[in-house]
């Protein structure tokens, strides 16, 4: 069976590297890289770290406004959908390259599997939620990481084709962990093991309304901890076109985004996690770490209930309380399964 695989982000490519793995045992995979992600620290040196097969096609499509960024993905996608005639395009998560894939597909009747299907933060003016509801309304194979995600399709009046699989990123942690621990991104920062916070903002939500953006930086420069903050392109030109940047730059470590590798050392040592990032909280989760979110709503609810992630918004009395004192008082539990890749490609090979 031919699959085209759509990535193009960050979290995608790490979903991509377990499974991906798991259907070439028995499939043709095409994979697409929409270039969403086109820095070398967000794109390439994640295939490079991960082993993710060399992408067949790079549409090249950069950043844009949500509509141009959309609009072109689904342009190039169409025309590879159209030389290539494959039987299933799969999509991961729930960035714009997601639903130009799915948009793409639906309307060439092509059939499409969805992973990390039914998440639902309940707030549509955030663009990736919208893009997840419709991506799952187009969707033929859903596959979820959780019971929560199977029961808010099953709200929403999507059933045929639901599975409860896990969490691909399980996989993929679970391949790196032991490799991480050899990366030596502590002794190049100076850190000791439990004695740090790692910080990642990258949500428009934060990063263009201004007012959100002072305040986290005025939180962030109170919180009188030691803080090691990988900062992402984009974040970086507003912090500096608004004079924010050197203010955080007195106060803690700014260094440029991290492979997979080194961030999964990084975050795996840390005392605390600072992030609006739906992928950081649940691998946060996942390595035992408490998480403070930047965010009113999440998608990973289940590590709020669980009391390993607090939405704090950008609230700077609850940043900086939290920041300095938050420590879960319950054990985790095991949300998000096992051998997740291997399920999915045995429930592709049956259904397909």
């Amino acid at each position: 069976m031919k699959i085209i695989s759509v990535v193009g982000a960050r979290p995608q490519f790490i979903k991509c590297a377990a499974l991906s793995k798991e259907l070439r045992k028995l499939h043709h995979e095409v994979l697409i890289d929409t270039g969403q992600h086109y820095d070398y620290q967000l794109n390439k040196v994640f295939f490079d770290e991960l082993g993710i097969p060399k992408a067949d096609y790079h549409l090249g499509i950069g950043s844009g406004t949500h509509g141009f960024q959309t609009a072109e993905m689904m342009k190039g996608i169409e025309q590879v959908l159209s030389s290539e005639n494959p039987e299933l395009v799969l999509l991961y998560g729930d960035t714009n390259s997601t639903l130009a894939g799915a948009l793409a597909a639906v309307k060439m009747q092509i059939r499409i599997a969805h992973v990390e299907a039914g998440l639902r933060g309940f707030n549509r003016s955030v663009p990736e939620e919208v893009n997840r509801v419709l991506t799952d309304h187009c969707s033929d194979l859903l596959f979820c990481p959780t019971q929560k995600a199977v029961d808010n399709l099953t709200r929403e009046g999507i059933i045929d084709g639901v599975y409860l699989t896990g969490d691909v990123m399980v996989d993929t942690l679970a391949d790196n962990r032991e490799i991480s621990e050899h990366s030596k991104i502590l002794e190049r920062l100076g850190l000791r093991k439990g004695s740090y916070l790692v910080v990642t903002i990258h949500r428009v939500s934060n990063t263009d309304d201004s007012t959100n953006l002072e305040q986290l930086v005025d939180a962030l420069c109170e919180l009188d901890e030691t803080v090691v903050f990988p900062v992402h392109p984009r974040t970086k030109k507003v912090l500096r076109e608004r004079a924010l940047y050197d203010r955080l730059d007195k106060k803690m470590h700014l260094i440029e985004p991290l492979g997979y590798l080194d961030f999964l050392k990084l975050m795996s040592n840390a005392k605390r996690i600072l992030t609006d990032s739906g992928g950081i909280q649940k691998e946060a989760y996942l390595l035992n770490v408490p998480c403070i979110t930047f965010r009113d709503t999440t998608e990973w609810a289940e590590t709020v209930e669980d009391g390993w992630n607090v939405l704090v918004g950008t609230n700077k009395e609850l940043i900086i309380e939290n920041g300095r004192f938050f420590n879960p008082q319950k054990e985790r539990c095991d949300r998000f399964g096992h051998s997740v890749s291997m399920k999915i490609a045995a429930i592709l090979d049956r259904d397909i």
